[in-house]
């Protein structure tokens, strides 16, 4: 469904961020983009989503697929409309509007009017704790809240493909294990193909079926998640574990000099 093919990004006419980064997501599917702070995981989404000329970046070389249309010049809302919707890090919702107002929001592209309804209640059935604040403020929802409200947001829309940023961004792990199950659901039960980007290795791969590992703009290592997950490299560096398989502080970690095949 989406084939990224050799992209290079540059910020302002001069910071190269993403150097001949590839990467596929088939149909259907749960991939994970995975890599630390500054590894260039969200830039990633930005090209994809078309976001990239509001940060006065550009791509500057390759070229980005989505069911077999080059999407070289397409807006934001182009895209929406073509089946692609981003949630960003942060959820970005609309504070000052009801939750009922955030989620219409979703649906703006859509003109059978007459679904929609059957559609919110199908992400309540999701995230039953929307339904009880459908007259509220989004801004008064809890963090874990609007992150279900930020993913219904875009299932609104219906898309085919919902790249999602950092969903477990500032969550308490039992909301972060429950909000990975339903992310999980929806890509079964709805049929959206999904591009998880995450620092929280464990829980992406626990729900995805590939991933790939960013760092300094470039893809390391890449595979289906049961080789990751036996990686030793993945384990040591992303997951935690060390070669006795004690648990290490991430500031242990990340003292740790890269072995040479990933930067080759």
């Amino acid at each position: 469904m989406l084939s990224v093919n050799n992209i290079e990004v540059v910020y302002n006419h001069v910071v190269l961020v993403l150097k001949g980064l590839s990467l596929k997501v088939p149909e259907g599917s749960i991939v994970a983009l995975l890599g630390s702070n500054g590894a260039g995981k969200s830039t990633t989404l930005k090209a994809i989503s078309g976001f990239l000329p509001l940060e006065d970046g550009e791509i500057t070389d390759g070229w980005i697929e989505f069911a077999g249309e080059d999407l070289a010049g397409l807006a934001p809302h182009q895209l929406v409309r073509k089946g692609l919707f981003q949630v960003m890090e942060g959820r970005r919702i609309f504070e000052d509007l009801t939750v009922e107002e955030n989620l219409s929001c979703g649906a703006y592209t859509r003109r059978d009017r007459g679904e929609v309804k059957a559609d919110m209640d199908k992400c309540f059935s999701y995230f039953p704790a929307l339904k009880d604040r459908y007259k509220s403020l989004a801004g008064y929802l809890s963090g874990g809240e609007q992150q279900m409200l930020a993913i219904s947001r875009a299932l609104l829309a219906r898309p085919k493909l919902m790249m999602l940023d950092e969903p477990s961004l500032g969550l308490a792990p039992l909301l972060v294990e429950e909000i990975f199950e339903i992310i999980g659901q929806i890509n079964r039960q709805e049929g959206v193909t999904i591009l998880l980007v995450e620092q929280n290795a464990q829980i992406a791969l626990s729900v995805s079926s590939y991933g790939y590992i960013m760092e300094n703009g470039r893809v390391v290592l890449d595979g289906p998640v049961e080789r990751l997950l036996n990686d030793q490299d993945v384990q040591e560096f992303y997951l935690g574990l060390g070669q006795g398989g004690g648990r290490k502080s991430y500031r242990e970690v990340k003292h740790y000099k890269r072995r040479k095949r990933w930067l080759s």
